[in-house]
């Protein structure tokens, strides 16, 4: 395991959890019925598709939790660029075995894949400003670790990974609670001196109102034009982190990283993913 790899043990369960899904109670059907006993094979993990990879890590914790004795040449790491008929993977073993992985390494593989190329993609229209691409809590519920595993292999970075780990301030909190004013008051009387506290607005007046009550540290334009957010990164002046949401497709992202904000959170990088292609070849 290098040192940027997650802890084995925070992915065994989602992965053993999607091996059971597909073998159910009896285990790979058609291999039990085609294939003798003691069949080994060598298998590459190929691309069919340019891009990002990932997913390495966990398609070779599926192989060996099917069969430990399965030899495993990862070829090309998390985060790497491939091109077509480029080999990821090698794996040596029982061919039963190997068949029996398969499909959940390649599960995990090619949607992780699409994420990290997709993310890419975004942070590539940022070149030469200092706005760096977010991903959000938009997740498939269960996979959050390795989705925003993916956005980081892209070059992406994450939000908060939960409820949990900060303080967000959004327009429904702002309406249960009364005000802007309120709202921060009430969050910074809360808050550790560890716990970041952002907010999100709307409008260059409540921008304005967020500045002169003071207490967060991010801010968040939400939906605003490029105009708006222009002028925002000048009223804030540097006293708070900017981030911009909401609407934020690959063809605009140029013109918003342009106006000056320092992150851009893009939904879209977990829950509107296409599938990386790769295939396993004997």
């Amino acid at each position: 395991m290098s040192h940027s790899d997650i802890p084995e043990f925070l992915l065994k369960s989602m992965i053993k959890h999607a091996l059971e899904e597909d073998l159910g109670g009896v285990g790979d059907l058609t291999s039990r019925a085609v294939i003798p006993d003691g069949i080994t094979y060598s298998a590459k993990l190929n691309a069919r598709d340019m891009g990002v990879l990932s997913g390495m890590q966990i398609a070779e914790i599926a192989f060996l939790m099917i069969d430990k004795k399965i030899e495993i040449e990862t070829c090309l790491k998390d985060g790497s660029y491939v091109k077509p008929n480029d080999t990821c993977m090698i794996i040596k073993g029982d061919a039963k075995s190997i068949l029996m992985a398969e499909r959940v390494a390649l599960n995990f593989a090619g949607r992780l894949s699409g994420i990290a190329t997709m993310t890419s993609a975004f942070v590539a229209e940022t070149k030469g400003t200092k706005a760096k691409i977010s991903c959000t809590r938009k997740t498939t519920p269960g996979l959050r670790l390795v989705e925003k595993e993916a956005v980081r292999h892209g070059g992406g970075s994450s939000h908060r990974f939960g409820l949990n780990d900060a303080i967000m301030i959004k327009d429904n909190h702002i309406a249960a609670a009364g005000s802007i004013q309120k709202v921060l008051e009430s969050a910074r009387n809360f808050a550790s001196h560890m716990t970041a506290i952002e907010i999100e607005v709307d409008t260059l007046n409540q921008l304005e109102q967020v500045l002169n009550y003071g207490g967060a540290d991010v801010v968040l334009l939400d939906n605003m034009t490029n105009e708006d957010m222009l002028s925002a990164v000048k009223m804030v002046n540097g006293t708070m982190v900017v981030e911009a949401s909401g609407n934020m497709t690959l063809d605009r992202i140029s013109s918003v990283a342009s106006t000056g904000v320092d992150f851009i959170s893009v939904g879209g990088l977990t829950h509107t993913v296409t599938n990386f292609d790769l295939g396993l070849d004997f």
